[in-house]
Order: structure tokens, then sequence, then C-alpha cells
């Protein structure tokens, strides 16, 4: 058996060189690319347009943070019980994306890209076409007892403030295509055919986005989790000067109401 299998076209260290989408890391990429740029090039292998560094810069920053929430509180009570461990503390806040937080950007990416491409629609595609495809898909997800990704949420029930911006930056940067103008024909078709109005939500605009920027939809959660770690680290950062973990903790283990079970002795 040869070797010729273990193959990446990611980055290679030789004694004198880092190599890095093919290029020299010190002398073509430090100092001359952008943190953005970089992240694009290492799903794309290309670096991006202005237009598409702005929008993808733009997803990373409205994806950071929304203050403390649930992942965060895994996060800081990690740390609280292992503050040596930074790395761990992170790690806990990362894993709680899921569905609820943080989850449908790439919830809402596989949506959309898989409607734009049965429905073969594109730039160019108009309204009527998009507000087709927008109806037929939502009625199957509501048939099938499915929510519609990228709607909703917790906090922002009329406009998540994230999502108007999302969109003006796309069109600014003209890179606006299929995915985010379905996603907006689809929240139009889910209150028609709910009588309910759920506004889009930043996760899913984001997902959007990074679809229309030709970025592979089943990654487009790692770019979550990717804007949502510097997040993390400044909390965590701040639960070093500022603890709140031991506090959280007491305050629940005061109110909580032990109740045990009809097996109980």
């Amino acid at each position: 058996m040869t070797d010729e299998f273990i193959r990446s076209g990611i980055g290679h260290s030789t004694p004198d060189a880092i190599t890095v989408c093919g290029l020299d890391l010190a002398d073509e990429l430090m100092g001359r690319v952008s943190f953005t740029d970089l992240a694009f090039m290492l799903m794309a292998r290309r670096a991006p347009t202005a237009g598409e560094a702005r929008l993808l810069d733009a997803v990373l920053v409205s994806l950071t943070d929304h203050g403390l929430t649930p992942t965060v509180l895994a996060a800081r009570l990690t740390h609280t019980g292992a503050p040596e461990s930074l790395q761990a503390a992170v790690a806990a806040g990362l894993l709680g994306a899921g569905s609820v937080f943080l989850g449908p950007t790439g919830d809402t990416a596989q949506f959309v890209a898989e409607v734009v491409a049965r429905e073969r629609l594109d730039r160019d595609s108009g309204d009527e076409a998009l507000g087709e495809a927008a109806t037929a898909a939502v009625r199957a997800l509501r048939d099938g007892g499915r929510r519609v990704p990228g709607l909703g949420h917790p906090i922002h029930k009329e406009v998540d403030p994230r999502v108007p911006r999302l969109y003006a930056i796309a069109t600014e940067a003209g890179v606006l295509g299929p995915h985010m103008r379905l996603l907006e024909a689809v929240r139009a078709a889910n209150a028609e055919l709910s009588g309910r109005e759920l506004p889009i939500n930043g996760a899913g605009a984001a997902g959007a986005a990074l679809t229309d920027l030709g970025l592979p939809p089943d990654v487009a959660r790692g770019f979550a989790l990717l804007a949502r770690t510097a997040g993390l680290v400044g909390h965590l950062a701040e639960e070093a000067r500022q603890p709140l973990g031991m506090q959280l903790y007491r305050e629940v283990d005061r109110r909580m109401v032990y109740e045990p079970g009809d097996g109980a002795r």
C-alpha cells in the first residue's frame, strides 16, 4: 500500500515555511488578508470578492454574541467547575449549538439550498417563481409536522435587527442571491399558510447568506461556531474578572425543590 491516499489541500509545514491554501502563510497571507478572507478561502478554495468578504464578515459579526444564552451559561458554569480548562468551557458552549440556538444557521442553509436546487432557482428567478417554490416547501414542512427553519425568535418577536442589515449589506455588495430571496418568500408563505407572522431570525438569514456566497450548506453551522467562539472567549474572560457562575449555581440550589419519586423510601 502506498501513501498516495493521504492528501490535503488545506495546509502544510516544512522546517522553514508554512503553506495554507497554496500560499505562503508568512509572506502572502499574514498582514495581507483578513481572518474573514482566509476563512472563506479555506472553504471555497479561492479568494472572496470584496462583496463576498463584506457579507461574510457581517454574518460572522452577527453571530458572535447574543447575551447570556444557554450556550454561554454552559460555558460559564463549566469554567466555574474547571477554571484551569478554558478549552473545556469553550467546548461546552459550542456543544450546545442545536435546533434552538446557533443550529438554525445550518438548518436554514440546508433547507434553502435544497429548495433552490430542486426548483432550479437562480439569481434571475422572479418573485412569482420564488413565491411558488416557497409555498410548496412550507406546505410540505407543515404537512409533515415540522417547523420552518430560519423563522421565529424567542426575544425578537417582530423583527430580528440583524436581518434587515444583512439583506441591506448583501444588496449593497451585489451578492444578494436566490437563497436569501427565497427565505424572504418563505417568511411570507408561512405567514399566509399559518395566519401567524414569524420574523426571519438572524441565524436563518446568516445561513441563507452563506449559501448565497457559494459555501457548502453542510458546513454553514461551522461558521456560526467560528463566530460564537469569539463571543464565548469574551464571556469567559469576563467570568474570570466578574464571576457569576458560582452565584448562579447557589441561586439555583437555593430555589430548587426536591421531589422524590414514587419509588423513594
